[in-house]
């Protein structure tokens, strides 16, 4: 049969041929499989990971050793110094460090003499303050120094009596003894902030510091404790008697060691024709910073005692 005359061709599956070996390929065969990793380094990285011996991680100082990192690192520790010094120098300006140690520079021996004296004031003859270069001498070696120490345990002292004397009257509570605390510490704030303004005012010069007005302020604390106890011990009338005792003794103390700081500053300008008002405000500064003390100290402990 003719398969030709009829128009049919047969036909026969082909093999696919493989391309020519010699000649150039347009198109890159993906159909057996995925094509090789190009050996080219596209993303070579200046830090040689590889090189980091086997079972080890590569080493983090090569970071280091990058400029760049090395002065970002450099210019990060300047600023904290930097920061460092600024934040000193603003805290300095208010409150001196080494001001703050001077005041805490006691040991035993002071504070017990200087107890005795603020509860036994009228045998103490001399009150002035030794001085070494223009400097005061600290307190462990000038019981007529101030310091902050006896202040700052007597505060903390009357607290926590008074959180006693509340809870052996049933009314005690943590509201109560936080308006208690911060009471006494508004009222230190307010009698040094009225004792500066009165010195500013009235142009005294002297070398009474903010620290020494905290001191002789805070010391009527050691007279709380004392009437608060007496008060426990011995009801109203003990109460009373130790008020008076302590008020006395604070008082005749305010008024002899501010007497060596305030009135001895006056010889300085007292040439003038209101030289002799001057002196007589001065005076009555420290009576009335003297007179004020009974009356706080019977605010601050007459409701812990009943």
């Amino acid at each position: 049969m003719d398969f030709q005359q009829h128009g049919y061709r047969a036909t026969k599956p082909r093999a696919r041929a493989s391309p020519p070996t010699g000649g150039p390929l347009l198109f890159d065969d993906t159909s057996s499989g995925p094509a090789p990793l190009n050996n080219q380094d596209y993303y070579s990285s200046g830090y040689n990971m590889a090189e980091a011996p086997a079972g080890q991680e590569p080493a983090v100082g090569n970071l280091f050793a990058d400029p760049v990192a090395s002065a970002a690192m450099m210019y990060g520790s300047t600023l904290a110094n930097q920061g460092k010094v600024i934040v000193n120098k603003e805290i300095n300006r208010f409150m001196s460090v080494n001001k703050l140690k001077h005041f805490f520079a006691v040991d035993t021996k002071y504070v017990m003499k200087k107890l005795l004296l603020l509860m036994f004031p009228y045998t103490h003859q001399d009150w002035e303050v030794r001085y070494h270069r223009d400097t005061p001498l600290t307190p462990r070696l000038d019981v007529n120094a101030p310091d902050l120490y006896i202040p700052t345990m007597a505060f903390i002292t009357y607290i926590l009596l008074a959180g006693m004397a509340l809870g052996i009257q049933k009314r005690f509570s943590p509201e109560v003894l936080g308006l208690c605390a911060s009471t006494a510490l508004v009222w230190i704030i307010i009698e040094v902030l009225v004792m500066l303004l009165c010195l500013y005012l009235l142009t005294v010069h002297t070398d009474l510091s903010t620290f020494d007005l905290v001191a002789y302020s805070g010391y009527k604390y050691v007279g709380m404790i004392f009437t608060v106890l007496c008060g426990l011990l011995f009801g109203s009338d003990g109460y009373f008697v130790a008020l008076a005792w302590s008020s006395c003794a604070l008082m005749f103390f305010i008024v002899r060691s501010l007497k060596m700081k305030i009135l001895s500053s006056f010889s300085a300008d007292s040439i003038g024709a209101g030289a002799s008002a001057k002196h007589h405000f001065r005076l009555y500064i420290t009576v009335a910073c003297a007179a004020f003390q009974p009356i706080i100290i019977y605010w601050l402990t007459a409701h812990l005692v009943r």
